[in-house]
């Protein structure tokens, strides 16, 4: 339902309709700032890009066909930005920062103990190092399911490869991480992403 109207959306903006793109941008607005925060870390940064993205998408809406889905066409214009603008920024960031991380930033809990929030910090850290060791179309492809909550279908359209290969990548990243971690949670079977 949701692609189906934003497909209307798109062809009323496509005839002249301000109001159809606006409603774009207020639907999609947080989560285009979400995936740049994760690439750039000024907060000014990160509006800039966003209106710049949405501007971007605004210029190229007649050549939008909709071969894809209208928040994989804005999120490749989202992470063209971000790789323009971090050029433009030398020297570049770690190239572990360029999908984010799945640290946790969340404030303890009254019941939290010291050797509990280092065990926590520790899980985290290595959580990061597991998912940066991993190649690249692995790594992107996790993140892609996992933290943009994005279906296979979309992953495949984003990285230009079939669904079954969406999910060999995702199924050998989640593998290497487990693999990492598995001697910080006791090694046991435990749950499996």
């Amino acid at each position: 339902m949701s692609d189906e109207a934003d497909a209307l959306l798109v062809r009323e903006a496509q005839a002249g309709s301000r109001a159809a793109f606006d409603m774009l941008v207020l639907k999609y607005q947080r989560r285009v700032e979400r995936l740049l925060s994760r690439s750039v870390r000024d907060s000014a940064d990160v509006a800039d890009l966003c209106q710049e993205t949405f501007l971007a998408a605004y210029r190229a809406l007649p050549a939008f066909r909709g071969d894809s889905a209208f928040y994989t066409w804005i999120y490749r214009i989202a992470i063209n930005a971000a790789k323009r603008h971090r050029a433009r920024q030398r020297p570049v960031e770690s190239l572990d920062d360029d999908e984010g991380t799945f640290g946790t930033d969340a404030a303890p809990s009254d019941d939290a103990t010291p050797e509990a929030l280092l065990a926590g910090r520790q899980l985290a850290r290595e959580l990061d190092d597991a998912v940066a060791a991993l190649a690249e179309d692995q790594r992107r492809a996790l993140l892609l399911r996992e933290v943009d909550g994005l279906s296979y279908d979309e992953i495949g359209d984003l990285m230009d490869c079939p669904p079954g290969t969406v999910r060999s990548r995702i199924f050998r990243a989640r593998e290497a991480v487990a693999a990492r971690l598995r001697p910080l949670l006791g090694g046991g079977g435990g749950r499996r992403w």
